[in-house]
């Protein structure tokens, strides 16, 4: 063996051996149970970042641990490789996106290789290959022809000079964030998935979830948003109108509809474009309206602006003519684009109506005490359905709680067919269309006589060229007759192929399920391969994607069920969202008002006594940096590790071996040069602790006999080891304190003494299963030690230790003494010692006597197994 730990030797000569064995090759074997362990597949951006690596050594830790418990394990990995990014950097560099994924996708395929992940790279993928979307436009037109998806008009933000949809993202400060160019509202045709149709299982279905973090299904279920309220219509006024018509408005509170005052339109609204039609001044309040986000959180926040339009509708009550205003915090796309207003029990209603001096009507207020409306407590009024409220200014509803009103009013519609209740959900059906090129074609194609129609199944893949360099104005593809022009599959006609391409979310909303079977030609997935490994037993990824991600995958499973392709209801069993990896920033402030970030790596710091930082200086010219504070990793900032310069420094395994002991997984880490250093010393004292014992011989482990009263602790701590880290890692999930038990396991031995060849059987007991016990975190070392300690035996073929039970059954124990309090000492008694013996003996303590000074013991507590305290 040699003598000093060699990261970059042993970690090759593991490798090699990986790959020359197919040791992570994964195959259905019934014989077993098996365990899917996934972690969310990255995008091919170009370098794996330590997000990445934190992710999936957590994974990669989880697996390795289940394959030691003797589970069938497949982890796969594959490339997220569609996207806006890709076409970015394309007109960059002016090469076609194709080629830069798929030379970042071999770079970082590199790269996951270096850290040693058990991975099974036969089952690799790309969503850019046409074998993958093949299968995805394929159920396209299944769901198509089954109305599941289907096409309509939809409100986007639009980019007139790249002639392209913007996410709400790329809105900055009302300009595309690319060409600068004033965004528009447009009404564009756009396919949808009719996700709503799902929205009361995918609720539901939320309960049977106990693998997953409750935050998470909290924030499905607020995104999801189910709400009981009504519908409420009121008649247009004829007068003011000049014909009839309704307008039809969804709330969750028709018990205030007596407080109405106002109803307010989207810009969009037939109401709104018949009053601009010779209205100047709000034709350009519209188009301003037009102009900005439809994204429901700027909608929140920015300032509430409207314009009385001059007509009025009819309240289905009382009667009363409400004025109609064009407001820009109504959405055309939710809804009918109208709402009522209630300003005295609504915050965004209560500022505009103060604005635009409107009237205000209170209908709630509480049963007893001041019953003075005042705006500092509308919101508290509003929100209290216990029955402390009643109603008033409410004419026949007088008097009642909040569901007393609710449902007397709600009959009072219903009785003039003016309202009805209803049951909404916020969230909204999935348009998935996108004025882009690198995604996925979408399959229809367009005839003047036959519509739209599906690609027919013998058809498929429409493949999207991939020799296209995109110039940012619009699709590519948009412009390509050889792409665009087709017959139709119906009638044989000249017809138009559809250029927009799919949503980059739809692909990663079902590639954990073509893992399964990612070279079948014949279905989207193989049935008896998902059968067998479907659900996935562990899911790992960022908490940023609790909600779209992770929603769209379950709707998917759930269409995929439908279509007979899965047999079970949700694709994910267990759910583990992990923290970002942070670390701290320093910078300098320009003159132009910017900040020039420094990377930590160029900074000299000055602590004090505390660790706290109290200075920081540039390493190059000596002169003070500001410190910016700890944030995540990233490039804007300039605080970021790259993992391959760490690997090629201290190697996979401390990089592995830091990630997991810095922090329980769900919680944020922070980088630490000298955690890291802490690291990589365990592992060179770990490597010296095995290379001192094998230097004298290697032996059978213990396997019974006598033992002395300090190899009996040890085997103690041991078994009490192996029984803690076995739960750290598969019911805990926290690695830190599993790696900690592992340190003090070694610290015991490092403790006691081991001569004689029941020594060296105990130690050789406790080395290997150190090195198991580890081995799912630093797998190379273990790999190598293994190879050591057990020459000829292969670490992947061991099971995890078994606890010994006899072992963790002492015959004696310690006990700390204390007098009033205060420790004194400790005794050493049997394990079965009577209260009374623990007592003498304790009393019998020479420091317990000389701290009684002589006086009686008042009384003897007797903790069992702990302690022992004289009260005097």
């Amino acid at each position: 063996m040699q003598e000093h730990y060699s990261p970059r030797e042993v970690e090759t000569a593991a490798q090699q051996k990986w790959k020359a064995t197919a040791a992570f090759r994964a195959v259905e074997d019934t014989s077993r149970p098996k365990y899917y362990a996934l972690s969310m597949f990255p995008y091919p951006s170009g370098k794996l970042h330590m997000g990445h690596v934190r992710n999936y050594t957590i994974t990669d830790a989880l697996a390795r641990f289940m394959r030691f418990k003797g589970y069938n394990v497949l982890q796969p990995m594959g490339w997220d490789a569609f996207g806006l990014p890709a076409e970015n950097a394309a007109m960059k560099s002016g090469g076609a996106p194709a080629a830069w994924t798929y030379a970042n996708i071999e770079y970082m395929k590199g790269q996951l290789d270096s850290l040693g992940f058990a991975l099974d790279w036969e089952r690799e993928l790309a969503t850019c290959k046409p074998d993958y979307y093949r299968w995805e436009q394929w159920l396209f037109t299944r769901l198509f022809e089954k109305g599941v998806i289907y096409k309509k008009n939809g409100v986007v933000n639009w980019d007139p000079v790249d002639q392209t949809v913007l996410a709400n993202e790329q809105v900055i400060d009302g300009r595309g964030w690319r060409s600068g160019a004033l965004v528009e509202k447009r009404e564009i045709p756009m396919y949808y998935f009719a996700i709503t149709k799902y929205a009361d299982e995918l609720l539901s279905s939320l309960d049977t979830l106990d693998g997953w973090p409750e935050q998470v299904k909290t924030m499905q279920r607020n995104w999801i948003g189910k709400s009981f309220g009504a519908d409420v219509v009121f008649a247009y006024d004829e007068a003011s109108i000049g014909h009839a018509g309704e307008m039809k408005v969804y709330t969750t509170r028709p018990d205030t509809l007596m407080g109405a005052t106002y109803v307010a339109v989207a810009a969009e609204h037939p109401l709104a474009a018949q009053a601009a039609a010779n209205n100047p001044a709000l034709q350009a309040f519209i188009a301003e309206c037009k102009a900005g986000s439809v994204a429901e959180a700027d909608v929140a926040t920015m300032e509430k602006k409207g314009m009385a339009t001059g007509l009025s509708v009819v309240h289905p009550l009382t009667g009363a003519r409400l004025p109609v205003w064009v407001a820009n915090y109504v959405l055309w796309g939710y809804g009918e684009g109208a709402v009522m207003a209630v300003p005295a029990h609504d915050e965004r209603d209560f500022e505009f109506a103060n604005k635009y001096a409107l009237p205000i009507r209170q209908v709630y207020a509480p049963k007893a005490g001041d019953n003075d409306f005042d705006a500092a407590v509308w919101k508290e009024w509003y929100a209290s359905k216990d029955g402390s409220l009643s109603t008033l200014n409410s004419g026949a509803f007088d008097g009642l709680d909040f569901q007393g009103a609710f449902d007397a009013i709600v009959s009072a519609l219903e009785a003039k067919s003016a309202g009805a209740k209803k049951t909404q959900f916020r969230l909204r059906d999935w348009g998935i269309s996108r004025q882009r090129y690198w995604g996925c074609p979408i399959p229809i194609i367009h005839c003047d006589c036959c519509g739209d129609v599906p690609v027919p199944a013998d058809q498929l893949p429409v493949v999207l060229p991939e020799n296209v360099i995109p110039d940012g104005a619009g699709s590519p593809l948009a412009k390509m007759p050889e792409f665009y022009e087709t017959t139709c599959p119906k009638c044989g006609g000249a017809a138009r192929r559809e250029t927009d391409t799919m949503d980059t979310f739809v692909e990663s909303s079902w590639y954990y399920a073509r893992y399964a079977s990612p070279k079948c030609d014949t279905a989207m997935v193989d049935k008896a391969a998902a059968d067998y490994w479907l659900q996935v037993d562990q899911y790992v990824g960022g908490i940023e994607h609790a909600i779209l991600h992770l929603l769209y995958a379950r709707f998917f499973h759930k269409l995929m069920r439908d279509e007979g392709l899965v047999s079970s209801d949700e694709p994910f069993k267990s759910l583990l969202t992990q923290g970002m990896v942070v670390c701290e920033t320093f910078y300098r402030d320009l003159d132009n008002g910017s900040k020039d970030w420094i990377a930590p790596a160029d900074v000299i710091l000055e602590r004090d006594g505390k660790g706290k930082i109290v200075a920081a200086k540039h390493r190059v010219d000596g002169l003070p940096v500001t410190v910016g504070g700890v944030e995540k990793m990233s490039k804007s900032k300039n605080n970021g590790v790259d993992p391959q310069a760490f690997i090629e420094q201290y190697g996979a395994d401390t990089a592995r071996l830091f990630m997991m002991f810095a922090a329980p997984p769900e919680q944020s880490l922070e980088w630490s040069d000298a955690g890291v250093e802490g690291a990589f010393r365990f592992l060179k004292r770990l490597w010296r602790v095995v290379g001192e014992h094998v230097a004298g011989g290697v032996v059978a482990p213990y396997q019974g006999g006598e033992l002395d009263g300090a190899l009996k602790e040890l085997r103690y701590k041991l078994h009490a080891t192996i029984q803690k880290v076995g739960d750290d890692y598969g019911r805990r999930q926290q690695f830190n304190t599993a790696i900690a038990a592992v340190m003090e396991l070694l610290n015991t031995y490092d403790k006691t003494a081991r001569a004689g060849d029941a020594g060296r059987a105990v130690a050789q007991e406790v080395l290997e299963a150190a090195v198991i016990l580890l081995s799912p975190i630093v797998p190379h070392v273990g790999e190598a030690l293994w190879n050591e300690l057990r020459p000829g035996s292969e670490l992947l073929a061991q099971a995890w230790p078994a606890v010994d039970e006899a072992a963790l059954v002492k015959s004696e124990l310690e006990l700390m003494v204390q007098v009033c309090g205060k420790l004194r000492g400790s005794i050493v008694v049997a394990a079965d010692a009577s209260r009374e013996a623990i007592e003498q003996a304790a009393l019998a303590h020479e420091n317990v006597q000389k701290f009684m000074e002589g006086k009686p013991a008042k009384k003897v507590i007797v903790v069992p197994g702990r302690l022992v305290n004289v009260v005097v």
